[in-house]
């Protein structure tokens, strides 16, 4: 009986209420099962729409419109033309990912609408219900009126139901380097600045994440607060001459997205984002390949080596050789090498900076040679300085460079003020060229990871070779400020972690800089940031990012040293895979805790992270996600007993155990830690 309710009530119904003498029309869409709905109204000023989660009101109605350069309205009143009701139900594969299979399954409306006044032009509202939330975008129709829309903001509202916790970063600044690059606040709705996107909700027993999806063509939508405590309103990434989007018709706008849940599991257990893009664009995938990589950066951001050539230049031929050898030896894919190229002594200016010529001291064929007889990845490099035009006269013969030395990977970077200045950093144009960039990379048999991004939006199930990103507050910032507090990788995962991959940078053994202190202290001897620099957590928690912060570049990030120096806890990086054939989540409190098993990609093998905030904690983790049939053998990476974040991180210890499906581990993480486990079939 259900069932065919949820049916009926997904096919969209109108509700004639009468008031005023006026015929107010409802239009509804319910996900398969039957738990989460949005509702269009079309009211006297314009179109409406409400979010329910079961009866559980998410967001109140709230309004939609857009604002034209010429300051007409779309929107303010309107008629509906027609409603069409579809619905869909089919499985596909990623070429990498958290979760190899996903279910696409979703029920659709429809609704075209013409706008009552000047400009009278046709267009749709067409949204969906999922079971883990719901989407809407619209779509202009081509038609004889209008060839070319000219929006000078878009007007979408979220009223959020009462006044949640909620998790958000500042996204106000137009055109700084670093937009994504912040500490995560807990508030209350009613005190939210400008805020980046994802943005997640926490009510009693309900959660939801405000975000975008397919992002193309279009300039990215941010939050801001509106004339109450609840109502947060869009805000489109500024244009040049106040235009922010400029689209010839037909187009579809980005998809405003809200993933819902009833706990945090079903926060990070959500592929709503994945499902509204659209399927792989790319034929042949096989060079796609995710990989684990270490580098010639960690020393870099400590001031220990330098980008620029020099008597501590990090990026010489023998260095990189030297980073080779050890992936070879350790089961690491890839080196990334920063710093081969010239220019860098003055590359924030613009002068003399490219992505061609080499260093003194460093042969690019001659690495990429010796490289290819290891069996290793060389990860190419291309900063920007977010000089675009500069970029872009060079990026076909600089990806032609690294296909001819077999370079198959590129870290790119956009650190600084966009330039020319008069675009935003996160504005239509510059998305056009992350795009352009990503679309050119494939031709070339090239993966991306980007740093300085724009928000992941789910463009690697279309482009699967746009592999991860930073977009984040990342390992970095530990270097050089007062750094990550510990809970703020048990935030990532329910906040920016829901766009998408990240390239945090993970794996630092050596938390307290012991190893690189006195050097720092020479370099920076008057620098008392540096001198108090240091990670923010324990060993143990290290090798736990590498599962709880999904990205399939994972970067290994300390000195390979510091490696050497602690062999044993090493062998969790060796092991640990970065693509996935499934995905649970065992337990999860934003800001507080986070655990989550992974299983290895086509096999029978399990990795656990489990991390903490600045509290300690004592988990029991049922094990009944494993095979029945099957017989593991546990390595658990564990917090010593007398480990804390503060006075002990780098005391961790190593345990194995056999373990079957329905037992129980018990852990203990230290505060600031965590305990990473690889569970591995026994033959």
């Amino acid at each position: 009986m259900f069932k065919i309710f949820s049916l009926l009530i997904s096919l969209s119904f109108i509700l004639m209420l009468f008031s005023c003498h006026q015929a107010v029309e409802m239009h509804a869409v319910t996900s398969p099962d039957g738990k989460s709905k949005i509702t269009f109204t079309n009211t006297s000023s314009g179109m409406r729409y409400e979010v329910h989660r079961d009866l559980f009101e998410i967001i109140t109605p709230s309004d939609l419109s857009f604002e034209l350069i010429d300051g007409s309205i779309i929107g303010k009143r309107v008629s509906i033309i027609d409603v069409e009701a579809s619905s869909s139900d089919e499985e596909w594969e990623q070429v990498w990912g958290e979760k190899r299979f996903i279910q696409d399954q979703h029920n659709e409306i429809r609704i075209k609408l013409k706008n009552e006044e000047d400009p009278k032009i046709e267009y749709h509202l067409v949204a969906r219900a999922y079971n883990d939330g719901v989407a809407f975008r619209f779509h202009f129709p081509e038609q004889d009126i209008l060839s070319t829309l000219q929006i000078a903001d878009e007007h979408t509202h979220f009223n959020i139901s009462g006044n949640p916790d909620v998790w958000w970063n500042d996204g106000y600044l137009k055109n700084i380097a670093d937009p994504y690059e912040k500490i995560f606040q807990n508030t209350k709705v009613d005190k939210i600045d400008y805020a980046n996107t994802p943005i997640t909700f926490e009510w009693e027993g309900k959660f939801a994440a405000i975000h975008e999806a397919n992002l193309t063509d279009y300039s990215e939508m941010k939050l801001k607060p509106g004339k109450s405590g609840n109502d947060l309103r869009s805000f489109l990434a500024e244009g040049p001459n106040g235009i922010k989007v400029e689209r010839k018709v037909p187009f579809d706008t980005p998809w405003r997205t809200i993933q819902l849940a009833d706990n945090e599991a079903g926060l990070i257990e959500n592929y709503l984002i994945l499902n509204l893009n659209e399927p792989n664009q790319i034929e042949d995938v096989s060079w796609i390949q995710p990989m684990k990589y270490i580098g010639i950066w960690w020393s870099l951001h400590l001031g220990i080596e330098t980008w620029m050539a020099g008597d501590r230049h990090g990026a010489t031929t023998e260095n990189a050789k030297r980073y080779i050898d050890f992936a070879a030896a350790n089961n690491i894919q890839g080196v990334l090498i920063e710093g081969w190229n010239a220019g860098w002594e003055t590359w924030l200016d613009g002068d003399e900076f490219n992505f061609l010529d080499a260093y003194d001291d460093f042969d690019l064929e001659e690495v990429a040679t010796y490289a290819k007889s290891k069996g290793v990845d060389i990860i190419g490099h291309h900063e920007t300085g977010d000089d675009i035009p500069r970029y872009e006269n060079e990026i076909r013969e600089a990806f032609e460079l690294y296909r001819k030395n077999g370079i198959r990977a590129i870290k790119t970077g956009y650190a600084g003020p966009t330039r020319p200045d008069q675009y935003d950093k996160h504005g239509q144009w510059k998305v056009n060229h992350y795009r352009m960039v990503e679309e050119l990379a494939a031709e070339y048999g090239i993966m991306i990871d980007a740093h300085e991004p724009i928000k992941d939006t789910g463009l690697r199930r279309t482009l699967p070779n746009s592999m991860t990103r930073e977009g984040v507050r990342g390992m970095e910032w530990n270097a050089w400020s007062d750094g990550n507090p510990p809970s703020h990788t048990v935030i990532l995962p329910f906040t920016r972690g829901l766009s998408g991959p990240i390239d945090y940078t993970p794996g630092i053994f050596d938390v307290l800089f012991e190893n690189s202190r006195d050097e720092m202290n020479e370099i920076f001897s008057d620098d008392e940031v540096r001198k108090n620099a240091r990670v923010h957590t324990t060993i143990a928690k290290q090798l736990a990012l590498f599962v709880t912060l999904y990205s399939p570049m994972q970067m290994a990030a300390d000195l390979i040293e510091n490696y050497e120096q602690y062999d044993d806890a090493f062998q969790f990086i060796r092991d640990v895979p970065v693509d996935w054939e499934d995905t649970k989540v065992i337990n999860a409190k934003i800001g507080q805790y986070y655990t989550v098993a992974r299983q290895e990609r086509g096999g029978k093998d399990w990795f656990i992270g489990s991390t903490t905030n600045e509290e300690e904690r004592v988990f029991d983790l049922n094990m009944d996600f494993l095979d029945e049939n099957i017989t593991y053998k546990a390595t658990i990476y564990r917090d010593a007993d007398d480990a804390n974040w503060e006075t002990n991180p780098t005391a961790y210890t190593i345990e194995e155990r056999e373990v079957k499906s329905g037992d129980v581990l018990e852990i203990k993480l230290a505060a600031g830690g965590g305990a990473a486990i690889a569970i591995k079939a026994i033959e």
